[in-house]
């Protein structure tokens, strides 16, 4: 208990020195608050999964415009709802020239704003839970408040030891490529092998210098011998996702014969 109280008051003063040293840059200081917050996740958010996945914001931090300050990048659809407005950013299926793939393969992910424009939930569709299964987003999201700091690359890495186990069946390859469709490129790493898609972002307008943001590559590893979709990589806006399905899992033997990480 009273190293949790340490480890978080550490916390805070690097979240003073961070408002000291960070004059003009006020959207890391909110991101940060929202790093804080997931130490005490059930009591911050709450999470819905059905046809897609939504995590809700109980005590709203983050602005919509420290989206595009971040990101550099702009929804494909603003719209307004009962609460005040909503994002849309449409990722589509792309070939190697960065044509649009017929038939049409897209995912997309949500912002909800209050009228304050404060972010209060974040959704993603459910093709995206293809790739990223309900139970394991929750997971890795629930592991951001153990997670490590790297200042210089500005990410997260959660803690192994800290990581919640989980019973789960990995989603297998033939269930993937079923709903993405033939990948751009396939890579072969020994035991595994990775299926390389590409999406595009369709927005409005791109700040200059930052056009590439608006291409996705997303990477998906699945174990050769299980089929098993075992990792998942990816841009998203801007933002970077990264997820090993297996350090989620409760011990298994099929699992623990998998190529080391």
């Amino acid at each position: 208990m009273k190293a949790g109280i340490i480890k978080r008051s550490l916390r805070i003063v690097l979240l003073l020195v961070l408002a000291g040293s960070l004059s003009g840059c006020m959207y890391w200081i909110r991101a940060y608050q929202v790093y804080l917050q997931m130490d005490e996740f059930d009591r911050n958010f709450s999470v819905v999964s059905n046809n897609e996945f939504t995590l809700h914001f109980k005590e709203p931090i983050l602005y919509s415009k420290d989206f595009v300050s971040l990101s550099k990048l702009y929804a494909s659809q603003d719209d307004p709802i009962p609460e005040g407005r909503r994002w849309r950013y449409w990722f589509r299926k792309v070939d190697g020239n960065n044509k649009l793939i017929k038939p049409e393969v897209k995912f997309y992910s949500d912002l909800s704003f209050n009228k304050e424009n404060r972010l209060i939930a974040w959704s993603f569709s459910s093709l995206f839970l293809a790739i990223a299964p309900a139970k394991f987003l929750e997971v890795s999201l629930r592991s951001i408040g153990g997670a490590e700091i790297d200042k210089e690359k500005k990410q997260l890495k959660a803690n192994s030891a800290l990581l919640e186990k989980i019973s789960e069946d990995l989603p297998r390859k033939p269930a993937v490529v079923a709903q993405l469709g033939q990948p751009f490129e396939i890579k072969d790493e020994g035991e595994q092998e990775v299926y390389i898609y590409r999406f595009l972002l369709e927005t409005h307008h791109i700040e200059e210098g930052y056009e590439d943001r608006a291409l996705n590559e997303v990477k998906i590893t699945f174990d050769k011998k299980t089929q098993e979709l075992i990792r998942m990589s990816g841009r998203f806006a801007g933002l970077k996702v990264s997820i090993n399905y297996r350090k989620f899992l409760d011990e298994a033997p099929d699992v623990a014969q998998g190529k080391p990480e």
